[in-house]
């Protein structure tokens, strides 16, 4: 009887080992090394012919991505769990729903280009350098944080990025300066700069219109038209919602903001347009963020949680990268849960230390305030405190 089971034993084991070997081979030599997908055309505004319709993704490429987009994502949800915990304060404006767009934009531009944007800024931040320890950290009030722990949410900074910037719409002629520069040096650079649309209706968006188009400033204008500002629908807030012909004489496109394929190739075609010397072009993203506008807003008092629901089974991001990916033999679902494993720990990780790392002390406020500034006397956290600024 023993031997009959030691038998059976050995026959079930050799069975399994072909299997094994089978499925380790799969995932090293039996993906596609690049798949070809149709996308939605854009709708387009003084333009003859916009982006591609049928486009190329390597498999390097969309995995790139999707780690990208799952990391933003679990950063934001980390971002929300820590600001519950009231270990981060003040604002704290998340973009989970929105990945698309800024890992689209980053897919289609040089490191070398610039980009502005609003105070919905962690992705961005990440797509241009900043490391998510750095990022949780500055949200955090830490010392390690990009910004040495001064900016919080709003005001996060990196090379070639200017921001994070509190005031609506304020950016935007911010950008066209950076785009002026870029002409005026004779680089082959451009601005990205980016707004929403509850900034849409601002003054002097349609000032800098006007001077961008005069001076032919290589500046891609892009609204992030995730359906509300605020609290408030587009509908009620625009006469007209549709953005991309808001710059009149400006060209303009108006892209799926959720879907990453769609994102990259209009931002190609823009930054190729703007760097032909044509001047500006103007870009609407449809977009949509599942959080409310800011940490204080629970987001469903002007929608639906029905509505919030849909827009993820229908036209997630990164559900619909994965799709793509899988329906193309570009990956496996066991790789991208590898992946998926991986994000977690080191959005964990940057977490851990972001709550530990210790905050800046107090004379640190004085720091930098000025660049090659004589010293002066900087009162601190009350009247009879001051430090001695150092540059």
């Amino acid at each position: 009887m023993t031997k009959m089971l030691r038998l059976l034993g050995n026959l079930i084991r050799a069975r399994n080992t072909p299997a094994k070997v089978l499925v380790g081979s799969r995932n090293y030599a039996d993906f596609a090394s690049e798949a070809s997908f149709d996308i939605k055309k854009c709708d387009l505004h003084r333009l003859e012919e916009g982006p591609a319709t049928t486009v190329i993704l390597t498999r390097e490429d969309g995995l790139k991505c999707y780690r990208i987009m799952q990391l933003i994502r679990r950063m934001e949800l980390k971002a929300d769990q820590l600001y519950k915990q009231k270990i981060i304060r003040g604002f704290c404006h998340l973009c989970d729903g929105q990945e698309a767009c800024c890992v689209g934009i980053e897919a289609a531009i040089k490191p070398t280009d610039h980009l502005i944007t609003a105070y919905r800024s962690h992705g961005y931040t990440y797509t241009r350098g900043i490391s998510v320890k750095e990022i949780l950290a500055e949200l955090t009030g830490r010392r390690s944080g990009c910004a040495k722990g001064r900016g919080g949410s709003m005001h996060m900074y990196a090379d070639h990025f200017y921001g994070g910037n509190g005031i609506v719409g304020a950016q935007v002629p911010l950008g066209a300066g950076i785009a002026l520069a870029c002409k005026y040096f004779e680089k082959d650079e451009i601005c990205v700069t980016l707004y929403g649309d509850g900034a849409a209706n601002q003054g002097q968006i349609f000032e800098t219109y006007n001077m961008a188009m005069l001076w032919k400033l290589p500046c891609i204008f892009i609204c992030e038209n995730n359906r509300y500002g605020m609290g408030t629908s587009v509908e009620r807030a625009a006469a007209s919602t549709d953005y991309y012909k808001r710059g009149d004489f400006i060209p303009g496109l108006r892209v799926d903001g959720m879907d990453i394929l769609c994102v990259r190739e209009a931002t190609r075609f823009a930054a190729d347009y703007c760097r032909s010397g044509k001047g500006p072009i103007l870009m609407e993203l449809q977009t949509y963020r599942y959080h409310g506008h800011s940490m204080s807003d629970p987001g469903i008092s002007y929608r639906t949680r029905e509505e919030i629901q849909e827009v993820r089974s229908k036209s997630d991001p990164i559900t619909m990268l994965k799709e793509r990916m899988l329906s193309k033999n570009l990956s496996s679902v066991e790789e991208l849960k590898e992946i998926d494993v991986s994000v977690r720990q080191e959005v964990e990780e940057a977490a851990q230390f972001a709550t530990t790392d210790p905050e800046p002390a107090l004379d640190d406020l004085a720091h930098n305030v000025y660049h090659n500034e004589a010293a002066f006397d900087v009162r601190g956290t009350n009247p009879w405190i001051k430090y001695r600024s150092v540059s």
